[in-house]
This record gives C-alpha cells, structure tokens and sequence, in this order.
C-alpha cells in the first residue's frame, strides 16, 4: 500500500554521498552515460516521490557534473552548494550480462569540503562508497554523528569490494556507521561479503541488537528480510519482467525511506517501536518502487502515481 503523500511542512531528507556518471555497456549497443551513484539515486528516488530533498557530493565543473546537477534538478533535489569542487567528476562503468546483471569499474574522486549541513534536517542518508573511501569518509562520518537528536539516520553499505579495502576494513567502518543508524538496508550479495557464511537471518537479529531499529536485507528477485525488535516480515518481490537492475537497491532504499516519512512512522522508527504490520507496509512499498526500476532502463525510479500502480 502507498502511504499518502503529505509530509510536514518541516520535512527536509539531506543525502550526503557520490554524485557520478554511469557509463552503461549492453552486449552489441554502444555505450550510454546515465547519471548514478548509489547516494545520489536515493536522492534522486526521493525527490521523485515528492521528499524535499537535498545532495551533498563532490562533482566537477564539466559537461558530466553538470549533466548530474540537470538530473537532480528534474526531480526536484538541491545540490548543496560548494558540491561542485573536483577537476574531473567521477564515473562507474557498469557492464551488463545477457540478463542485465551489472559489474562496475570505477574513476572516482572523493573528498567533501567543510559542510555547512542544511537545518532542520527529518532524514539523513549516507552509504556505500562515500562512506568509506577516504579522504571524504571521515566528513561523512562526523556529520552521520554529529546529527541532532530527533534526526532519522539511515545508512546502505552497498559494498563495491574492489575499491573500499580489505574486508575487516570495511567491516569494520560499516559496523561503526550501522550502530549510530536508525535504518540499516543492504543486499544478500552485501551481507555474504560481509560476513561469509552467516544466516540472513541472524545478521538481521544481530543488527538489531546493536542498536539498529529497521534493518532491510534485499534478496533480488526473492524479495527481502526486515527485522524490528522482534518482529519480522519476509515478502516476496513484485513479479515484473526485469530490463536490468542498475539502481534497483536504491529505488528500494528512497521507497523504504518514502513510507517511514510519508506513512507517519518516523516517531516508531526513532523510538524503536515497530511492529509486524509496520514492517509489511514498508517492505511493500519499497519492493514496489524496485520493481518500477527493474521494469525499465537503468537507474529510473517511480514517481508517487507510479508507485502507486505498482
């Protein structure tokens, strides 16, 4: 079920992560530029679903940076100024299987100025290879911390294992984000880097008893595990025809994030209060918005009349 779309006056979602260009190569088509970035997509999902949004990244002053800056603008987002700062932005070229599974190589560059965060904040985001690459994961760090109390906090490792480190590295830097989150999301394929061997759903329990209030573990097309204190609601994923799944996780992302905003849940989720029927409502509207994503070209996800035909 889609939650209504209405959020208070004072709603403001603040991303902080990589802004960058996706370069999309499909077996026998020539290569086509999308902009992308885990962080950014989510900030890009929000804004689509109505969430006032605002991105803090690092893109340069070229034709791709500004490309991203006309992409979030379509949706509404705002880019925090004194983003726009390195000699060249960033790009990850994502190279598709016959079944539209991507692998990703990177160029990136990744170091945030000293940041005057908008304020008040309702949400921050932060994940995947901003959060742990230096220089510009330190920032990340202390401004994910540093939030007022009151501020929801959520937080995607989607791991890229050939540019973050070695694993006790990255697990150790995504353990020390995940215990000061409110919202904990990651893929299977995240979860058995992370931690080969362990049950799904005992890395979920163990989440939660860090601390974390909603943990999310996306499955593909098996859909996804979320766990809250002791309830837990396994769903299945929307059956759609998949055209590829760049973006996929992170439409699931901005639509979990959608529905705690939107659905009158972020007092549950800050006071760790969830239930079953919480659990169910969120999982299915952000299964929803990855199915719209799946359905078509690369990272494009729904707006609010989309998500609610889904």
């Amino acid at each position: 079920m889609t939650p209504d779309h209405s959020f208070p006056a004072t709603t403001r979602a603040l991303v902080i992560g990589e802004a960058l260009i996706d370069i999309v190569r499909r077996p026998g088509a020539e290569p086509v530029s999308h902009a992308g970035g885990s962080p950014m997509n989510v900030a890009y999902g929000l804004g689509r679903l109505g969430v006032p949004t605002t991105l803090v990244t690092q893109i340069g002053a070229d034709p791709f940076g500004d490309l991203i800056a006309r992409h979030l603008r379509a949706a509404g987002v705002d880019l925090l100024p004194g983003s726009v700062t390195a000699s060249a932005t960033s790009s990850a070229t994502a190279i598709l299987d016959a079944t539209g599974a991507a692998t990703y190589d990177f160029d990136l560059r990744w170091e945030l100025p000293e940041l005057s965060l908008p304020a008040p904040c309702t949400l921050i985001h932060t994940g995947s290879i901003a959060a742990i690459l230096q220089p510009g994961a330190r920032a990340v760090l202390s401004a994910f911390t540093s939030a007022p109390a009151g501020t929801l906090l959520s937080y995607d490792p989607n791991v890229r294992p050939g540019i973050m480190g070695s694993r006790d590295e990255v697990v150790r830097a995504v353990e020390e984000l995940a215990v000061a989150a409110h919202v904990v999301k990651m893929s299977d394929e995240d979860a058995a880097w992370l931690y080969p061997g362990r049950d799904l759903d005992q890395i979920t329990r163990d989440y939660v008893a860090a601390g974390v209030a909603l943990v999310a573990i996306t499955r593909g097309g098996d859909g996804a595990i979320l766990r809250a204190g002791g309830a837990t609601a396994e769903l299945a994923a929307h059956p759609v025809a998949v055209i590829d799944t760049i973006g996929a996780g992170d439409s699931f992302m901005s639509g979990l994030l959608y529905a705690i905003l939107a659905g009158g849940t972020t007092e549950a989720v800050l006071q760790n209060t969830l239930d079953a029927t919480d659990l169910g409502r969120l999982g299915q509207t952000a299964l929803a918005s990855a199915a719209v994503t799946v359905s078509r070209a690369g990272a494009n996800p729904p707006t609010v009349a989309e998500l609610a035909a889904c």
